[in-house]
């Protein structure tokens, strides 16, 4: 295959479905061409990237590209790439995704507000002790990250009447959310917190968030649900706070390593639940959507939705 009269987009994205991404985007797109790695004959064509779990250097191969886009909501992995060209990278903003976060987060919310953590570990040991929980509108729930998914997550928490709190790295204001910012506002976000969602962005600010120093300030016996990028938890720390009891119970979604290795000690903790990173998905059929309405911009010339800012690395 050699470019055509149009523009060249190389999907080149590892670990997803191929063909249900190449026939989503070969039915949105309309003024670029398509090529899915590894077949792209003419490294010059390239203008256009769709990236996912590319090794380092891979994007230096195409010295006409003029635009990565990425498959997902994260960027950190491209951001670290020293070799990555200097072009804007746009990333994911898909409703699709953002309503999966939403329903992963108000799920596992629900889950510690009703107590089921306690329910599991009473079933494992044939204990019979019903448990009444605080009402909604009394149980402190905290949001961290207020971008396109923590916002939704932190709305939708509010509207089913929990008392909720958000903290970002810069001012927000978000309607029935009490909202914290950068640094100095994270000790009174995080004061009596009973359950803490994590989905920030990872920045070199929030590497090692999750740390012991905001789970002490954390009501006794709060539970984290950690659904941002695996190195914003202090995984010693958690443990820690588990066995003290700060915490009693973590739903953790992302790890420092992926897949958790075999011998991990979250595996066998009775007060941690696992998910494989499979709070939220990216799904072609609106992905693609997205993907088309930007490239349409860039071809001509109009501003661009969603362009990653490097140095506030999201």
């Amino acid at each position: 295959m050699v470019a055509g009269s149009q523009p060249v987009l190389l999907f080149a994205c590892e670990g997803v479905d191929t063909s249900a991404w190449r026939d989503a985007l070969k039915a949105a797109l309309s003024s670029v061409e398509l090529w899915v790695w590894p077949d792209a004959p003419d490294a010059d064509a390239v203008v256009f990237g769709m990236a996912w779990g590319n090794p380092p250097g891979f994007w230096r191969s195409f010295p006409n590209l003029q635009a990565i886009f990425s498959l997902g909501a994260g960027v950190d992995g491209l951001l670290a790439d020293a070799t990555l060209p200097a072009v804007p990278i746009v990333r994911m903003v898909d409703p699709s995704l953002a309503d999966g976060m939403v329903e992963f987060v108000v799920m596992r919310t629900l889950h510690h507000h009703r107590l089921v953590h306690v329910y599991e570990q009473q079933q494992a040991n044939a204990t019979w002790r019903p448990l009444r929980p605080p009402r909604i509108g009394r149980r402190r729930v905290g949001v961290m990250g207020l971008g396109e998914l923590g916002g939704r997550c932190a709305r939708a928490l509010a509207d089913l009447g929990f008392q909720v709190r958000g903290w970002s790295r810069r001012p927000k204001a978000l309607e029935g959310v009490e909202t914290f910012h950068g640094p100095a506002g994270l000790p009174a976000f995080a004061d009596g917190c009973e359950i803490l969602v994590c989905v920030l962005p990872l920045t070199s600010e929030t590497e090692g968030i999750l740390n012991a120093q905001l789970f002490a300030r954390l009501a006794p016996g709060a539970c984290l649900i950690q659904a941002g990028r695996g190195a914003h938890l202090v995984e010693a720390d958690l443990l820690d706070a588990l066995a003290s009891g700060r915490i009693a119970a973590a739903t953790l979604d992302v790890f420092r390593s992926e897949p958790l290795p075999p011998e991990h000690a979250f595996w066998r903790h009775p007060g941690v639940r696992v998910i494989p990173h499979a709070a939220a998905f990216t799904y072609p059929e609106t992905a693609a959507e997205v993907v088309a309405a930007n490239l349409g911009r860039l071809l001509r010339g109009e501003p661009v939705a969603d362009i990653v800012d490097p140095q506030a690395g999201y």
